[in-house]
């Protein structure tokens, strides 16, 4: 398996050429931290009043290497016209040490710890880069003038009824979520989860705390880096490119519109008790019948509540007190 050297950088947070161009170029350029670039249009540029701010992130989970690729072929378009940037940019590349082993993680899932209480992840080896991803976004967004968005890159450990799908914290106000909708189904993206619980997600970060129109966009499904064919994610790299260079916020012409969930109910495990009732095999967006069994953790048990629930990331392996689980049901728009 051989890596071009985009995606071969990009995997270990090297933005060395990437900076070196944009600087040459004029634009400001600044590396808070490692695997962290900032991108910003020059102040005397016409567009640097309005810009929009944009924060792409891959990599949060180190075995997700999809959009890794993905992005490595979109930074790499915007190395060939740096000029034409027309938002200010920050690129982060999660959990360095888990993709540089082929690991979703070390010893804790980075997506649990964007919150600034981490509790009994505080300990763990990725608590600091947690803590310094989130330093460097909030100076990010700190200085927006214009419209701010995060789109969180991501793939989905099982198979999905829709391969392309997202998550939309609903901190989120209406009109934004529409806004983000119209993008997200211009990119290719089937279905969206409204979500009201953050779970110490990066994209319910940003959401709640740094106003972003923010999501989790999982693409795809986990497979080792250089495996991907990211052909099937061309819509989604051309709506980032269209982002990048152009500053289309939300798409001119709406797409069609992704299919809308709504979350029924959470499943935490309490306990090393906890038995989902679901086997390896069970994609995401599989449906369930009310009474349904979904798991049980001693005494509690989870029943499907609505006349039809489907499940979403069922993870029976995570620390217990985390969420092992969504139950969604479908709504309208």
């Amino acid at each position: 398996m051989t890596l071009s050297a985009a995606v071969a950088a990009l995997a270990a947070g090297d933005f060395t050429s990437l900076h070196a161009v944009c600087t040459a170029a004029g634009l400001q350029v600044g590396m808070p931290a490692a695997g962290i670039i900032q991108i910003g249009v020059p102040e005397a540029s016409a567009h640097s009043a309005s810009a929009p701010s944009l924060l792409l992130s891959v990599g949060v989970h180190g075995d997700e290497t999809a959009p890794i690729e993905l992005l490595a072929g979109v930074l790499q378009s915007l190395s060939e016209q740096p000029l034409q940037l027309r938002v200010n940019l920050l690129v982060v590349v999660g959990n360095l040490a888990a993709i540089a082993q082929a690991k979703r993680y070390v010893e804790a899932d980075l997506n649990r710890l964007f919150r600034h209480q981490q509790s009994a992840l505080a300990d763990t080896v990725e608590a600091p880069r947690a803590s310094a991803i989130m330093a460097a976004t909030s100076d990010f967004f700190a200085r927006a003038r214009g419209p701010r968005w995060h789109l969180d890159l991501h793939t989905a450990i099982r198979p999905s009824l829709y391969p392309t799908f997202a998550i939309i914290p609903d901190a989120i106000a209406a009109n934004d979520k529409r806004a983000l909708a119209d993008l997200l189904g211009q990119a290719g993206i089937a279905a969206v989860v409204l979500n009201p619980t953050s779970a110490g997600t990066y994209s319910a970060f940003t959401a709640e705390y740094k106003k972003a129109i923010s999501a989790t966009v999982e693409l795809g499904q986990v497979s080792a880096l250089g495996d991907n064919d990211v052909g099937v994610f061309d819509a989604m790299a051309a709506t980032l490119s269209g982002l990048l260079l152009q500053g289309k916020f939300p798409p001119a012409v709406p797409a069609t519109m992704p299919i809308k969930f709504l979350v029924a109910q959470e499943i935490i495990k309490h306990s090393e008790a906890f038995h989902m009732h679901f086997d390896g095999a069970t994609r995401n967006f599989t449906a369930l019948d009310y009474g349904s069994v979904i798991a049980t953790d001693g005494a509690i048990v989870y029943r499907v509540t609505h006349a039809e629930e489907c499940v979403i990331f069922p993870n029976p392996n995570v620390r217990a007190g985390l969420r092992a689980g969504l139950m969604v049901v479908r709504a309208e728009w």
